[in-house]
């Protein structure tokens, strides 16, 4: 069986002569396939899918994150994920096959390095006072009153911090932008493996697309990030702001790995951009984004408005015939 598509195939070892690559021209992923192929972009599902040769002179994967699971288990995932957001989604989703779920090693870069920052910050401490105040009351009389607030004061601050950051992943795919792959994250890098063809076998693979450059400026932007959220936990005080830091990496580690991804990408109207549903091939997350119906959405505004109509009009209905009725008992005595 083809684990990436469920497929009856008999593969061969990855690297081997039934490996065949194919580039897509919509999106620009290119991808090496074993066994049962696919006319489409499993990324974009774009019949612009052309067999072409495969590019020399790539990043060999040193380490792999291994699918956990078959897609079996990814299908009922996904089944799962389109029914809790039927009621107000496109109908045109019903036509979707699942059976287009195609599970794909998606490469990216491990990066990791020590961090050194200096910073300044504004730190604030808070303290309470009395204050009075005056206040008039119903009788047209001014009173003297008192009441406990709560004041900020600031100082500044200015220090060094160092710290190692690790497991920064980023992508190195055409077909997978950063921020999708960071919805998915994270991945248990505790079970990453030493590449080995045996472990990618009968899966679809991407090929490194991105260069090793852009990638490195991708990496330090993101452990840039991260110490800028460890400064804002870190910072003393009851609160704080104006935070700038400048920092320095070291001892760069940047090394190419596969990570495991269930792709689902359908084109349910053909003015419109594909529906693309992303899995954690490891950890099963999900991220996607379905699209809404304003039809469905109008609808359920205005039964809600209805309602609403209703229940004050009721009220309304309620309240004059509650004052009719005492009238008439007034009327009676």
């Amino acid at each position: 069986m083809d684990p990436a598509t469920g497929a009856q195939e008999i593969t061969r070892p990855a690297g081997g002569r039934g490996a065949t690559t194919f580039a897509c021209g919509q999106c620009g992923a290119t991808l090496s396939f074993e066994g049962t192929r696919t006319q489409r972009c499993p990324f974009c599902d774009s019949p612009n899918f052309v067999e072409r040769p495969a590019t020399v002179g790539l990043p060999d994967p040193q380490f792999v994150v291994a699918f956990v699971g078959d897609n079996v288990v990814a299908h009922r995932a996904l089944d799962r994920w389109l029914g809790s957001r039927s009621m107000f989604a496109d109908s045109a989703l019903r036509d979707a096959k699942v059976e287009d779920l195609r599970g794909v090693y998606v490469p990216a870069y491990l990066y990791s390095t020590v961090a050194r920052t200096s910073y300044t910050a504004q730190i604030g401490e808070n303290y309470q006072e009395t204050e009075t105040y005056t206040t008039t009351g119903a009788d047209g009389k001014s009173r003297t009153e008192t009441r406990t607030v709560t004041r900020t004061e600031y100082r500044a601050l200015a220090g060094d911090h160092l710290g190692y950051v690790s497991d920064v992943i980023v992508t190195a795919s055409a077909g997978l932008a950063n921020d999708e792959l960071q919805r998915l994250e994270p991945f248990d890098l505790k079970q990453m493996r030493r590449f080995a063809a045996p472990l990618i076998s009968g899966w679809i693979t991407e090929e490194f697309s991105r260069s090793k450059d852009d990638c490195m400026k991708l990496s330090r932007g993101e452990a840039v990030d991260q110490i800028g959220h460890r400064l804002g936990r870190y910072m003393p005080g009851d609160s704080y702001s104006d935070l700038a830091y400048k920092t320095t990496v070291s001892w760069e580690s940047l090394d190419p790995i596969l990570v495991p991804v269930w792709v689902f990408a359908v084109r349910y109207r053909p003015d419109k951009p594909p529906l693309r549903v992303l899995i954690n091939g490891q950890t099963g997350q999900i991220a996607g984004k379905a699209p809404l119906s304003p039809w469905k959405i109008g609808i359920a505004i205005l039964g809600t408005l209805a309602v609403i109509t209703g229940i004050v009009l009721g009220l309304r209905a309620y309240e004059q015939h509650r004052h009719t009725r005492q009238a008439e008992v007034l009327y009676e005595r």
